[in-house]
């Protein structure tokens, strides 16, 4: 491809997988780990996570407007890190998972984010899937009602692995699409988003996974995965460097993902986002360097688009 990235889409980086001590949201690492990605003019898109301290939300919200990015507020952490489900079967562990998120809305509002993603619970353990996606279809319409409360902010559930790492309900990307045509009944604001790294563990080839979800599909993550060994601190849904040991995605799948994205038309949607985004997941294993891990990401889109 001779044109520019930039004429399709905003590739987009989600800063607390970068730099996982910014997860958390507290300390000073959040603010100086998001002005070195607001300082990368390669990123017009920056997905954040919760920020605890009014003022240093209030800090960042600022930063992101003057740098005149794309915002996505990343609500998996928030839900992962205290182990909420928002299918879950007991009503008062569901409604936690459920202010936690509208918590989420909040922020983003705050932050002046265009999406909002989540992502589902774990698979039940009584096996009742149908109950358990008519629960998460449920909380999923409340927060999308109290997004659309206070302005024009999209909620956008991720796919992830139903058996692996996160074992989520939300899964398989034919499923995803029909509960997306449920929400979507009552809730227009109300997407999908599918990620490279979770391609391999959902037994989907790319192809597949991107034309399954393309009526509801409003964003995108591109990362790596390791399936073949067990053993290894990157196996499953760990988002390691492109180019590690055993890792299934390089630049060849990134092609493959961005070619699925052109026949599908993702890069002339009318989204959310004021540009369709890309946004890089991947995570520093121990003793490596995020910056680096970032730039690794950067070399291999460039090389991707060049095979376009």
């Amino acid at each position: 491809m001779q044109e520019p990235i930039s004429k399709y889409f905003h590739v987009g980086l989600i800063h607390p997988m970068a730099y996982p001590a910014a997860g958390k949201g507290e300390g000073e690492v959040v603010l100086e780990t998001l002005k070195k990605v607001l300082d990368d003019d390669y990123f017009g898109a920056v997905e954040l996570t919760w920020i605890k301290d009014d003022a240093m939300r209030a800090e960042a919200a600022k930063m992101l407007k003057c740098a005149h990015v794309d915002i996505v507020f990343a609500g998996q952490p928030p839900l992962l890190s205290q182990k909420l489900d928002l299918n879950a079967a007991d009503e008062a562990e569901r409604k936690k998972a459920i202010d936690q998120c509208k918590n989420s809305v909040d922020q983003a509002y705050e932050l002046g984010a265009c999406i909002l993603a989540v992502l589902s619970g774990p698979c039940p353990a009584d096996g009742d899937k149908k109950a358990a996606i008519a629960r998460l279809a449920d909380s999923l319409k409340q927060i999308c009602k109290y997004a659309q409360s206070k302005g024009d902010l999209v909620v956008s559930l991720e796919t992830f692995d139903f058996d692996i790492d996160k074992k989520c309900v939300i899964g398989p990307t034919a499923d995803a699409v029909e509960l997306a045509k449920t929400i979507r009944e009552e809730c227009p604001n109300f997407g999908l988003t599918v990620d490279l790294s979770h391609q391999p563990m959902l037994n989907e080839s790319i192809e597949q996974m991107v034309t399954t979800a393309a009526p509801y599909l409003i964003h995108t993550h591109i990362g790596n995965a390791v399936l073949s060994d067990t053993s290894s601190p990157a196996y499953g849904d760990q988002h390691p460097a492109f180019g590690c040991e055993c890792g299934i995605n390089d630049v060849d799948e990134v092609a493959a993902f961005l070619k699925a994205l052109f026949d599908i038309g993702y890069f002339k949607k009318d989204l959310p986002s004021k540009m369709p985004i890309v946004s890089f997941e991947v995570k520093p294993l121990p003793g490596e360097d995020g910056d680096i891990v970032v730039a690794g990401a950067k070399r291999v889109l460039n090389e991707a688009w060049a095979k376009l």
